[in-house]
């Protein structure tokens, strides 16, 4: 596991896996089993998962999984982290990304996938609404949020579409907004869940592979507070919030050694 040096850098639970394969395996057990818990507190449990080579590795492993009945499957409900501002045909979108890597292995009703209304003037203000009356049901003020959200991370730090130096990185009050900015990666501007979403999801997980993604997280040990240079680093779990990295051997930094095979079990995340 992490050592203590590192562990203070990088909040909640580190976990390292000898391949990507492996690390998404880990996560989408540790995910079912939150899942399942969330299953048995609440009449249905909300998903938000980004897009790119994080949800391509997460749908193969989930549906290997198996964990999750038709029934559990029936009461999840999949909203889009970040999306690009694309007509809905695009490949480029990462609704279809999700629908094609994640419905065509587990039996999860289409009705329950939401996507982000990305080409309507107020999308931004829909989306944040639509997700707030999903939770009007529930009676205590603490369980108005995301059940879990998985992440990814770019070779720059970014992760949604929360980019170095972008606007939406100082936001406080909105939960979906448009961001826009020198950085942020074309087609812009992009659609995106911000902090004060994210950082009070009950888990929060983070799945980061591959070696160019070793440089930024380095850059996160040595700069922990820098979000405008490194927006990962904003990830920063809320009181009741969980935080859980799965990263593969290539990626991981210096200090952060090789987890042991037991230390991947499938206890879920208490929260």
């Amino acid at each position: 596991m992490a050592s203590a040096d590192s562990a203070r850098a990088l909040p909640g639970e580190q976990i390292v896996c000898p391949t990507a394969e492996v690390a998404a395996r880990t996560l989408a057990s540790r995910l079912t089993a939150h899942l399942r818990q969330r299953l048995n507190q609440v009449s249905a449990v909300h998903l938000a998962l980004s897009g790119g080579s994080s949800a391509t590795l997460l749908g193969s492993a989930l549906a290997a999984e198996g964990e999750l009945t038709t029934l559990a499957w029936s009461r999840i409900h999949v909203w889009m982290v970040d999306e690009r501002c694309v007509p809905i045909d695009d490949p480029r979108l990462n609704y279809n990304l999700v629908r094609d890597t994640l419905l065509a292995r587990v039996p999860l009703p289409l009705v329950n996938l939401h996507p982000m209304p990305v080409l309507a003037v107020d999308g931004a203000a829909r989306y944040e609404t639509d997700l707030l009356a999903t939770w009007d049901g529930r009676a205590e003020p603490d369980e108005r949020r995301l059940d879990a959200v998985v992440l990814g991370m770019g070779p720059d730090g970014h992760t949604a579409s929360l980019f170095p130096g972008s606007p939406a990185l100082d936001e406080t009050q909105r939960l979906v907004v448009l961001n826009d900015g020198e950085h942020v990666v074309p087609p812009r501007p992009r659609m995106t869940m911000t902090y004060p979403l994210l950082n009070r999801a009950r888990l929060i997980a983070l799945l980061v592979t591959g070696a160019s993604k070793r440089p930024a997280l380095e850059r996160a040990l040595s700069n922990p507070h820098d979000l405008h240079a490194l927006p990962v680093t904003g990830i920063v779990p809320a009181p009741g919030s969980n935080q859980l990295w799965c990263l593969d051997q290539d990626a991981a930094p210096a200090g952060l050694e090789l987890s042991r095979t037991g230390d991947m079990g499938t206890t879920p995340v208490s929260g």
